[in-house]
């Protein structure tokens, strides 16, 4: 079946429904893609509930009406066939309502997210182009190419002034400063987190108000350059999105502040700016502000060379993942790990060249450590019994080295 049959045959079966439960995973894509099929759905006259989450189980469905997973569920081979599932993760779900790329032939990790996907569902709906914007925000936040279907959905947008294109520093931040001093993506050695440096930097660069971003950039990449790889530097400029029907309408600082709401239990609000609502917007900047310097201290406060780390925030496993294995000049597969309760969360990454298939090695060690686990091949997740941690750093440890 092709992907827009796919979506066709879900967004027939999604609006015939009087009461929807949306649930969407608690990162930028999640949000997004959940936020999205919300709209639809209310402009259909339809009543929902939407729910962001880390994770969804069969248990937490059973007893519901009509339900609709964003950005999860691809994942999970016993949910009863008639939930509605819009992922783009590593599929095991087999319900006749799944949009998901990977079925298709299309690249779930680097040409289509959920938000995506997500989108062209909306629009067998009806005509949700101006929603066009939120699809944006999870390709950014998963760190997609704007390529293939991705490329598709964002020139539509483009030529419907929904999102105008331009060139700069592609951060979150209000200003330049806030831009490098709250830089996670990259990770900026030197100047993240580091308020002094960033400081002098900015004055000693601007003259009359005016900031010459090549000095200031040149500055930076010669800071990093003995510590971090040719992407991280190659990421400090480029290309830049203006939505505009957005709340937030730089695209970068969206998608960071989407997924910052998410991993600090506050996703209700970073959809609620999805929706369209700007209520809160002040505090959901300054939530993905301090959520991004929690980052950068967690990432200062590591010890030891190995491939699996233990810090103390879960909420921060995913975001210290993605520097260690994407930014750094030795950058390798890394697995990061945080206790929540009885159970131990991981984030594992794997940089684009290594052959380590992180949805294949979380799935298999998480089902060896009694727990789950999944994702795309270069990004992966799990949940384990926290009395399975050392299980589970001797299988990752054994896998990558």
């Amino acid at each position: 079946m092709t992907l827009d049959a796919a979506a066709s045959l879900l967004a027939e079966h999604l609006g015939d429904q009087e009461f929807v439960e949306v649930y969407g995973h608690h990162d930028a894509d999640g949000i997004a893609s959940a936020s999205i099929i919300t709209h639809a759905l209310l402009r259909k006259g339809a009543k929902v509930r939407l729910r962001i989450s880390p994770r969804v189980t069969p248990q937490d469905l059973q007893g519901t009406t009509a339900v609709v997973l964003c950005d999860i569920g691809s994942g999970l081979s016993d949910l009863s066939d008639d939930v509605m599932v819009i992922d783009h993760h590593v599929p095991h779900f087999e319900g006749q309502y799944h949009v998901n790329p990977r079925l298709c032939g299309i690249d779930g990790e680097r040409e289509l997210s959920a938000s995506g996907a997500a989108y062209i569902v909306a629009q067998h709906m009806g005509d949700n182009r101006d929603l066009v914007g939120l699809a944006m925000l999870g390709m950014i936040g998963d760190r997609q190419d704007i390529a293939g279907t991705n490329l598709e959905i964002v020139d539509e947008g483009i030529a419907q002034n929904y999102i105008v294109p331009g060139r700069g520093i592609p951060l979150f931040g209000r200003d330049v400063h806030e831009q490098i001093y709250c830089a996670t993506t990259p990770y900026l050695k030197g100047f993240s987190g580091e308020e002094a440096a960033v400081t002098r930097l900015v004055e000693e660069t601007t003259t009359r108000g005016e900031t010459d971003y090549t000095e200031l950039l040149s500055r930076i990449v010669i800071g990093m350059g003995p510590f971090q790889n040719d992407h991280a530097m190659t990421a400090l400029w480029g290309d830049t999105w203006d939505l505009t029907r957005g709340m937030v309408r730089d695209a970068h600082s969206l998608a960071a502040i989407l997924d910052a709401c998410g991993k600090s239990g506050c996703g209700g609000l970073g959809a609620s700016l999805c929706l369209r609502s700007n209520d809160a917007v002040e505090e959901a900047w300054e939530i993905a502000r301090q959520h991004r310097l929690r980052v950068i201290g967690a990432l200062a406060q590591l010890n030891g060379e190995g491939p699996v780390h233990l810090i103390d925030d879960p909420g921060l496993v995913s975001g210290t993942a993605d520097i260690l294995a994407m930014d750094l000049l030795n950058a390798r597969p890394v697995a990061v790990m945080a206790l929540r309760g009885d159970a131990c969360l991981v984030s594992a990454r794997a940089p684009p060249q290594h052959a380590c298939d992180m949805a294949a090695l979380m799935e298999a060690l998480a089902i060896e450590c009694g727990g789950v686990g999944g994702g795309h091949p270069t990004r992966g997740g799990a949940k384990i019994p926290k009395e399975n941690i050392d299980c589970f750093k001797n299988g990752f440890q054994e896998a990558c080295a």
